[in-house]
């Protein structure tokens, strides 16, 4: 029995997120697994990549096979070149927290309003243009 280490995507149509499970090479892609070590979520921003290390050198080492996204993902948190014996690559980005936005009153926003509108109302137009032309038409 070949064991492979592969994704099983899970969400939505068009938000898709990925679990990294150990599973028997001849199941469906979301069929069952024996086992899952991580989660990948690429639509984020940073993308979530979260790896059991532990459970991943194991499987490794007792012969599973990586598909090519798992082994992209495995290189990028380095377990791959642990397994290796390769260097470390350069650590992942991690999201930074977004600041918080300013209140209204921070911004110097006063609260007094001044009861009047800026623009014009469109009727009074139309009533204005209308006696205009009656106007040229009697001359």
């Amino acid at each position: 029995m070949a064991v492979k280490i592969k994704l099983k995507r899970l969400g939505k149509i068009r938000s898709p997120h990925y679990r990294i499970v150990v599973a028997d090479s001849r199941t469906r892609r979301d069929g069952r697994a024996i086992e899952e070590i991580g989660k990948y979520h690429p639509t984020y921003n940073p993308s979530v990549i979260e790896v059991d290390a532990e459970r991943v050198a194991y499987w490794l080492g007792v012969g599973a096979q990586p598909t090519e996204p798992v082994l992209a993902i495995l290189k990028k948190t380095g377990d791959w070149q642990k397994f290796k014996g390769e260097p470390a690559p350069a650590p992942l980005l991690t999201a930074e927290p977004k600041p918080a936005r300013p209140s209204f009153e921070a911004l110097g926003g006063d609260d007094e309003g001044k009861g009047e509108a800026i623009t014009q109302k469109k009727k009074a137009e139309k009533k204005d243009e209308a006696a205009a032309e009656s106007e040229s038409t009697e001359a």
